[in-house]
């Protein structure tokens, strides 16, 4: 690795050669302040933030200093850079006030209000108001999708929901329309982003610095519920959802706050608080029965999972001719609010209309899959209303519960039983581990002496395996991110790849990425995998747990002998199980 220095307000710092300016302040631990940049996603130099001065060495001396773009700029050897003098903090001035001469400045009606980048900036350096005044660029809010809304208003023309869309997910539905003055986000033709091959992923929200983008607020109809003495309210959290629910309350990223979650969820009302991870085990008994009868039955293969709705819609729209080898389980939240409505609502003497499903989701793709077809077991919707962790910690705070303060509680029986293995789903790789450990047992009809299959772990956007079971081979490949999950079935299609069974997550790293997670600035992301940081509080929590394997659950062993009768069962198939839609493009 070669090295050269570099002069960061006078002091000598040595970076690696070919880094940004950028990349060599972080690198010396100096903040340069930035909005459109977002590491290894968008870096464009658009917004003029991230100016600094620079020197370049000439011979035995240095040239003139000028401006320049820090996030894009190359560092080279003897450079010196100055990234806050009095010049620099004048021109980020101007350029935040020309930013919001073109800005809807309704702050306090905004949902990023106190967690916005543009806000936070407009702080750091004293801007009040712009001083430039003059027409705005017309605007309207798309809200056609049941997930994702944008309001041009608040665009600042960052693009980072751009490349978020087109280069980590493969998609491209938005992009700038018209130029100049008139420029705009928008889908092609500025057709409605319901009617485009968007897959309500949210990591465009997830990019978006300001309030441009958001999620369709459901927690009206979630609180309207609580309030009718009618409704049965019940709410189920996804594993991930305990990881990430404390950045809400200022947390540090990787804070575990289960207990706390719980305690909120108790406040707020709901007549039952659920683990999801008791379907995410469900999940994976019935997922591995279906990948051992199609490999013993000569069924399509591989078998990919389906327990990411937006990566079930970029099937249907991008290789709808695969949709044939989409597992037929319904996700672990559908599987949820179908066992709720049908064994529990019998169990209980409830009729399935007046209960009321609410799932705890870092999902915004979640949104539209309540909606799907053939996702209603008892003749009504399986889940009524998904939120994302963004709208339950809006929730928490509207309800006036101090989070920090609580005890913890626990789950409510009899759902409060989930598995280490049914934990981990929420990262990448994840629902792989958890359903090998699950085959590996059923073929060898032993315990394994060792659970981890750590060849599947990690964030990278493809990983493969191979594990001798028995007499049997299973070849297996995980993919995060649909961009990486379009070059893998690429790869499988062209004969390039041999594998029986393959696990794919809508977003990169898993749901502890969700498109409703937590916000998080790009001077974090820059510094922090969160994906890894939030991984590891689910992995901390299967190796934890008193059990760590899907068949040892005893409250789904229940659910099989009280009601389902057995795995793959025609009765579980009607309650557990869907189908899916070729849509093309």
């Amino acid at each position: 690795m070669e090295m050269i220095t570099v002069t960061i307000n006078g002091k000598n710092y040595t970076v690696e050669k070919g880094c940004t300016v950028l990349e060599a302040a972080k690198a010396a631990k100096i903040d340069i302040p930035t909005l459109c940049y977002l590491k290894d996603i968008n870096e464009i130099g658009a917004c003029r933030l991230c100016l600094v001065e620079v020197a370049e060495k000439r011979g035995d001396a240095l040239g003139p200093y000028r401006m320049v773009t820090a996030c894009v700029y190359p560092a080279t050897d003897g450079m010196s850079v100055l990234t806050n003098t009095p010049k620099i903090a004048a021109s980020r001035k101007m350029n935040l006030e020309l930013l919001l001469s073109n800005h809807n400045k309704q702050c306090l009606s905004c949902v990023r209000s106190t967690n916005c980048e543009l806000q936070q900036l407009c702080r750091d350096y004293g801007v009040e108001e712009s001083h430039f005044g003059g027409a705005v660029t017309e605007s309207k809010i798309d809200d056609s999708s049941v997930s994702i809304i944008r309001d041009n208003s608040k665009c600042v023309l960052c693009r980072r929901c751009v490349a978020a869309c087109k280069k980590t997910q493969g998609i491209g539905v938005i992009g700038a329309n018209n130029r100049g003055f008139d420029t705009q986000i928008g889908c092609a033709f500025e057709s409605p982003l319901a009617e485009t091959s968007c897959i309500n992923c949210g990591q465009c929200i997830v990019a978006c610095p300001v309030g441009a983008l958001y999620e369709r607020d459901d927690t009206d109809k979630v609180f309207e519920a609580l309030a009718d003495p009618a409704k049965h309210v019940v709410i189920c959290t996804a594993p991930s959802v305990r990881a990430q629910i404390g950045e809400c309350f200022d947390y540090e990223p990787g804070t575990d706050v289960e207990g706390k979650m719980v305690a909120a969820l108790k406040a707020l009302g709901f007549d039952g608080v659920y683990d999801m991870n008791l379907t995410a085990d469900l999940t994976i008994v019935e997922e591995a029965n279906e990948l051992l009868g199609r490999i013993q039955n000569g069924g399509a293969l591989p078998l990919i999972t389906s327990c990411s709705p937006g990566w079930v819609k970029y099937c249907e729209h991008y290789f709808p001719e695969m949709t044939e080898n989409l597992s037929s389980c319904k996700s672990p939240q559908q599987m949820f609010g179908a066992i709720v409505k049908t064994y529990y609502a019998d169990k209980m003497g409830w009729d399935p209309k007046d209960i009321f499903m609410v799932s705890a989701i870092p999902c915004t793709a979640k949104k539209f899959e309540v909606g799907r077809a053939d996702q209603s077991a008892a003749g009504v919707p399986d889940v009524d209303v998904a939120i994302t962790t963004r709208e339950l910690g809006r929730m928490i705070k509207k309800a006036g519960i101090n989070f920090r303060a609580l005890d913890d509680a626990a789950f409510d029986d009899p759902f409060a039983i989930g598995s280490g293995a049914g934990a981990i789903f929420g990262a990448t790789g994840g629902v792989m581990e958890a359903a090998l450990r699950y085959a590996a047992e059923v073929i060898q009809g032993k315990k394994l002496e060792k659970l981890e299959f750590v060849e599947v772990r990690g964030v990278e956007g493809i990983k493969t395996a191979s594990y001798k079971v028995g007499d049997l081979t299973v070849n297996v490949a995980v993919a995060s991110g649909t961009a990486n999950a379009k070059a893998l079935l690429n790869k499988i299609k062209a004969g390039e790849l041999d594998v029986q069974f393959v696990e794919i997550m809508a977003c990169p790293g898993g749901c502890v990425n969700g498109g409703g997670q937590p916000h998080q600035p790009a001077s974090v992301r820059m510094n922090m995998d969160l994906r890894a940081v939030r991984a590891a509080v689910l992995y901390n929590d299967d190796k934890n747990a008193d059990v760590r394997t899907s068949q040892d659950n005893l409250a789904v062993q229940k659910i099989y002998d009280e009601f389902l009768g057995a795995p793959n069962s025609h009765k579980a198939h009607e309650i557990l199980h869907t189908t899916y839609v070729k849509r093309g493009l």
